[in-house]
């Protein structure tokens, strides 16, 4: 069943270098008053300058809070990490203030000057409004959790090693390998969109004039391609060349189809040098997958099995046969329509591929078995299995059920006053982030908040 490279990693006995990915997480929440509504209060003074602290930023709107962690060697690591910045947070909000646990924004005003943008700095500010030019405001108030992962150099020199004649060196590889699992994710992406996807509505005034186009509750607005937020065209996935080319070309001046590289919001993103030109050359350093809804029933916004699950398939992209290179295009296109399909569909009903995520899931199955990779990997496996079965018991599917009116803003507070108190309990909430604007290295923010019993690295 392993690829050729699969099974030199076999043979090396280097499956723990195929699943040992270093993660990094980017979680989004909007901050709302106790009815629902975009909060008027300032940037959270406690956590630092919004401009200065790289863990707790802001993105496009004042309100939308985005908590960054620095990579981590596991799952269970990165959620520590999130849980505690995380909580940082909400021990700094203004009373009465919340973090709203949804994807999709709260109820906006339907005034739209009414609506914040981010106090970023004049630069990012200017690039703010020339971005609103070409976009609603709405476009760019949904919130997701964001997941960065990077291969372990080890695999990298093993592979190389024993394709000698197939890559030059060790960057060609590194580049392959991100190439290969990138091209994964996006291929079955639409079966992240069915298992995760937690945006079945929008509120009010979110589409402008007051209407929904929507004729029914789907699975997922925000990865929709008609309606959520996103660049409008896919990425070329190809190889990283084709990757890169594609993006500059879309940025150039004569184009305009983006204001700059950053514009580009795939479901998946490169990223190494800062010079998208010398990133093939220099190398992918790490890869950011952007195609998940935040998860309304986790005060963070995201579960340590959903991150398993994650390192379970890049594990399994890396080590099963590729796409051929000229199967690519016309696999990523389908993978879109797929995604599409699936992100539109009614959410209690059974998905249109049904049969096809079993399939996958099969495969899965016996990847987990044959690396005897444990019985969490097996009980990861079941769950999302019996998620396709019974549609009702996936994200989207539970919050259908929770809607009232067409809505679902008395279940989110509902959830954010559990979660904020759950938060204010907390004994020894994290208040370093008041020094110096929030200024810390990734190693002097494991160390303040786990007593340096941690040692960080970065991707």
């Amino acid at each position: 069943m392993f690829s050729q490279i699969g099974q030199a990693i076999f043979d090396h006995q280097a499956i723990l270098e195929a699943s040992d990915f270093k993660m990094g997480l980017e979680i989004e929440m909007q901050r709302v008053d106790e009815t629902g509504h975009l909060s008027q209060e300032p940037y959270p003074a406690a956590v630092g300058d919004e401009k200065e602290n790289p863990w707790i930023t802001n993105d496009f709107l004042e309100t939308m809070s985005e908590i960054v962690t620095p990579p981590a060697g596991n799952a269970t690591d990165a959620i520590h990490y999130l849980y505690s910045i995380n909580t940082a947070l909400r021990t700094a909000l203004a009373p009465g203030e919340l973090l709203w646990p949804l994807s999709m924004p709260p109820i906006l005003p339907r005034d739209r000057s009414q609506v914040p943008i981010a106090k970023a700095g004049p630069e990012k500010e200017k690039y703010f409004q020339e971005w609103l030019k070409r976009h609603s405001i709405s476009e760019g108030t949904p919130s997701g959790a964001h997941i960065n992962l990077s291969i372990n150099p080890g695999l990298v020199k093993v592979v190389f090693e024993s394709f000698p004649d197939r890559f030059k060196d060790e960057v060609a590889t590194r580049n392959y390998l991100y190439q290969i699992i990138t091209q994964g994710f996006v291929r079955y992406r639409w079966l992240l969109t069915y298992l995760f996807g937690a945006s079945p509505i929008a509120e009010q005034n979110f589409f402008e004039n007051g209407a929904t186009p929507l004729k029914h509750p789907v699975r997922c607005i925000r990865q929709s391609r008609q309606y959520g937020f996103g660049t409008k065209f896919s990425g070329d996935y190809s190889s990283i060349d084709s990757y890169v080319e594609t993006i500059l070309a879309l940025a150039a001046v004569e184009s305009g189809e983006l204001l700059a590289p950053s514009e580009f919001h795939g479901p998946v993103r490169f990223k190494g040098a800062a010079d998208l030109k010398t990133m093939a050359k220099e190398g992918v350093e790490y890869i950011e997958l952007r195609m998940l809804d935040l998860d309304p029933t986790s005060q963070i916004g995201i579960r340590t099995g959903t991150l398993r699950f994650i390192r379970l398939l890049a594990g399994y992209f890396i080590m099963n046969t590729a796409l051929a290179p000229k199967e690519v295009p016309g696999v990523m296109k389908r993978a879109d329509e797929m995604n599409e399909t699936v992100a539109l569909e009614d959410p209690t009903k059974p998905s249109t591929f049904a049969a096809t995520a079993k399939a996958f899931i099969r495969h899965l199955r016996i990847f987990v078995n044959e690396l005897q990779a444990g019985p969490e990997y097996l009980e990861i496996i079941d769950d999302l299995e019996y998620k396709v079965d019974h549609p009702k018991t996936t994200l989207s599917g539970q919050l259908v059920e929770r809607m009232k009116n067409g809505s679902l803003v008395d279940y989110a507070l509902h959830q954010a006053r559990k979660h904020q108190d759950g938060a204010m309990l907390a004994l020894r909430p994290f208040r370093g982030f008041e020094e110096n604007g929030g200024r810390l290295s990734a190693d002097e923010l494991a160390s303040q908040l786990f007593g340096g019993t941690w040692k960080t690295e970065e991707a």
